[in-house]
């Protein structure tokens, strides 16, 4: 909690941009203070990474994966934007993680 707002860490697959932007703004208007991705690698912002050699992208990724796991530092409870019941293996990773650090993890469809 910040104040009286609880903290929410948005995850799931950037290819669900759309939900992704539909739930920010739902869980914000409810009071929360919602903390998202940087951009959406798989739907609309892969000008990131064209022109990246092998190595660069993957220390890229890995920075990003990194990063959002301080955003779930961050974070009261995750929010899993699990558009059709779909879950990739890294947001297995942030949902495993998330358990680990005690936080709240809520689905938008239940798994």
């Amino acid at each position: 909690m910040v104040g009286k707002y609880k903290v929410i860490t948005l995850c799931g697959s950037t290819r669900f941009k759309d939900a992704f932007m539909e739930e920010n703004k739902r869980l914000t208007l409810e009071g929360n203070i919602v903390i998202s991705v940087g951009l959406f690698g798989h739907a609309g912002d892969a000008e990131v990474w064209e022109n990246m050699d092998e190595g660069t992208l993957t220390r890229t990724k890995e920075m990003l994966d990194d990063m959002h796991k301080r955003k779930i530092d961050m974070a009261d409870e995750i929010f899993v934007i699990n558009v059709g019941g779909y879950i990739g293996d890294s947001t297995r990773s942030e949902i495993a993680y998330a358990q680990q650090t005690g936080k709240g993890v809520r689905y938008l469809e239940e798994p």
